[in-house]
């Protein structure tokens, strides 16, 4: 779900990652809130493998604070470009199931 909202496409020529919710952030309004929503669902996963509450808690902080100022006109739609709030919370899972539950680490590369 992050790699769709966060980096599906590479804009040719500088190769930078954007995703379903940069791109649905320029619809006005309707946009934004179609990336809240999937942006909850990460959300609600963490919740579901038991994330501790202040976890959850800045995890909702990054999708809403993504949402309103995504929800500015032009300048929104540039600071969606720029602020992941979706990486950083699969960062948030990552770290918690890494220290929790070391057996499910994932080495990168």
């Amino acid at each position: 779900m992050e790699r769709l909202l966060e980096r599906s496409f590479t804009i040719p020529g500088i190769r930078y990652q954007i995703g379903v919710d940069a791109i649905a952030g320029l619809l006005p309004v309707v946009g934004d809130f179609v990336g809240a929503a999937l942006g909850a669902y990460i959300v609600w996963e963490a919740r579901n493998i038991g994330l501790p509450k202040w976890k959850i808690a800045r995890m909702i902080g990054n999708v809403a604070f993504d949402t309103a100022i995504g929800a500015v006109p032009l300048a929104g739609d540039a600071f969606d470009f720029l602020f992941r709030s979706n990486s950083r919370n699969l960062k948030i899972v990552k770290n918690h199931l890494d220290k929790h539950h070391p057996a499910t680490r994932v080495i990168e590369g």
